[in-house]
Parts: structure tokens; sequence; C-alpha cells
């Protein structure tokens, strides 16, 4: 079953880059007694994920925490290493990158996508969520991994 606005996120451990190298990450760290924007994508450094959907969010960072969200999370089912460089690559520091190595966070939201026949196994679909408290508010999944409408900067601006 798919996660719906109102659904509580499930508990997931993500890894996150700290100074002296991976470190486990709950959803309660990430959520708890925050507004946070989560965008998902199937994989850094893919086409669309690199080109179309993650710079949305960082040039547009500022105008989305000027409307009330504490922090931009991003996530994917790649791991701590990769999105590590990624972050690095495209000058994203200031957004917090989330690895769902395994799929799992993806996978409890019923948001996976199989991606195996290109090469790429499981993978989160595309979406842009506003969670407060741990609690969806907004949710946009995009129809197609190539599209990065639903789920982009500008298309979420316009529900906070």
């Amino acid at each position: 079953m798919t996660i719906q606005v109102g659904d509580h996120l499930p508990q997931a451990t993500f890894r996150v880059m700290g100074p002296e190298g991976p470190v486990p990450k709950t959803t309660d760290d990430v959520f708890k007694g925050r507004r946070v924007v989560l965008v998902a994508v199937p994989g850094a450094f893919t086409p669309t994920c690199h080109r179309n959907h993650l710079p949305g969010y960082v040039t547009r960072r500022d105008e989305i925490l000027a409307r009330g969200i504490d922090a931009i999370a991003v996530t994917s089912v790649n791991d701590v290493f990769v999105l590590d460089a990624w972050s690095k690559s495209a000058g994203a520091e200031s957004i917090e990158f989330l690895a769902d190595g395994n799929g799992d966070f993806a996978k409890a939201l019923g948001l996976d996508m199989d991606g195996t026949g290109f090469g790429m196994g499981i993978r989160s679909k595309r979406y842009a969520m506003v969670v407060e408290d741990g609690v969806v508010r907004v949710l946009n999944v995009e129809d197609a991994p190539s599209k990065a409408d639903m789920s982009g900067a500008e298309n979420l601006l316009t529900a906070l």
C-alpha cells in the first residue's frame, strides 16, 4: 500500500555522511519536530535527477525555507558514498542527503519501482513530499521516472 497524505512515515534508518564517515539517521532524527521537504530520486547522477530535478531544489532552497520549511532532504536508493559525492558535485551541501541503500524506506512507503530492466535494480519512484513532524502533508509522485514536473521545486512551492 502506498503512503498517503495524513499518514505517518514508517520507521527507517538512512545513512548520512558524517565527519568521520557514514552514520545512521532514523526517520525520527530527520522529521521529528520539523517541517521537511523530502525529495526522492531514482538515482544520483542519472540524467533527469542530476540535470532537471536536484538543481531546482538547490537554486530555490532559500525560497522554500522562507515558507516555513526547516530543511530539504533528498533520498535515493544509492549508498552514502555516492550521495555524498553527488551532493558535492551538485553544490548541494546545504541539502540533507539520506542514503536508502537497500531501498527499505522506498519499499515501506510503497514508492519503490523495479528498474532491473535498465540494470538499476529496485529504486525509489520520483516524488516530493512535505512532512510535518513525521506526517505527510503534501505528496507529489511522478507517473514516470523520466519526469520531474509534479515533484519539481517550482510545483512544490505552489503547495507551500
